[in-house]
């Protein structure tokens, strides 16, 4: 019998209240096969992928998304896994819809962080009920996800950059606010130490990053982004990333099922 989450008030109150929440064990029964499809994604990388270079930097960082429509494993944990319906719960979401995946590999001795950054301002979605599962299938206790609780409340965004090149990703930086430094300004900040399986699920717009890989295993992470009920499309000052050329949205309309199927509902 595969391994059963109950989502219980705290874990929501906890979710709505922080902008994020620790689930042990979500994908405990999937960790092989993600393994699995990880290797395959880095085998044979997508359009989107990228080795996160920056001059004076040891390691490597991949990362690459919107593959689970040609990576069989991917797509058998976003459609048959507990995420769709602990989704459905956290967000308080009749439906879920699936945005796109992501993973991202640091490599032992990768001194490359992620830095802070909110999701939401990369993307052309604007909702309150948005949710991200973040999965190693490695054990992780230095190079960790970081999240500022209650920053998915904040009324301005954070202006969004190129991790490497540490540019602007939008040339109008009057709508965001300058990435914070959350350690220096005494920010509360939430980081566990997990285990393959485990899993965070966060707001795209809880400011968050992760430290370098120092450690002399993997850190490899699989991620799913999600839609619930409210998200709708929204035009940004600039390309968007994942940038999905020609999908033919207009402002506030439902994001395309074609391309973004229902993978969950509560009448299942």
């Amino acid at each position: 019998m595969m391994n059963q989450v109950c989502v219980n008030k705290e874990m929501i109150d906890s979710y709505r209240a922080d902008g994020v929440v620790l689930i042990r064990g979500l994908f405990r029964d999937w960790v092989e096969t993600i393994r699995h499809g990880i290797e395959r994604n880095m085998a044979r990388p997508g359009p989107f992928a990228s080795e996160n270079f920056r001059e004076g930097e040891a390691g490597r960082f991949f990362d690459d998304y919107c593959n689970w429509m040609r990576i069989e494993e991917f797509e058998s944990v976003i459609r048959d896994s507990q995420a769709g319906p602990v989704a459905a719960k956290l967000m308080g979401s009749d439906t879920v819809q699936i945005f796109h995946d992501h993973v991202l590999v640091k490599e032992p001795g990768t001194t490359l962080a992620t830095p802070w950054h909110q999701d939401a301002p990369y993307y052309f979605v604007e909702g309150d009920q948005t949710i991200s599962f973040w999965c190693p299938v490695d054990p992780v206790k230095e190079a960790t996800l970081r999240f500022v609780a209650g920053s998915h409340l904040w009324e301005k965004a954070i202006l969004p950059t190129r991790w490497a090149s540490e540019t602007d990703f939008y040339a109008d930086e009057d709508i965001y606010m300058p990435i914070p430094d959350p350690d220096a300004e005494g920010m509360r900040i939430l980081e566990w130490e997990m285990e393959p399986g485990d899993a965070v699920a966060f707001h795209y717009k809880t400011l968050h990053g992760a430290r370098g890989n120092l450690s002399d295993i993997r850190r490899r992470a699989f991620a799913i982004r999600f839609n619930g009920d409210d998200a709708r499309y929204v035009t940004r000052a600039g390309p968007t990333s994942p940038p999905y050329p020609d999908h033919g949205m207009v402002d506030n309309q439902r994001l395309r099922e074609d391309w973004f199927p229902i993978v969950y509902t509560d009448q299942q």
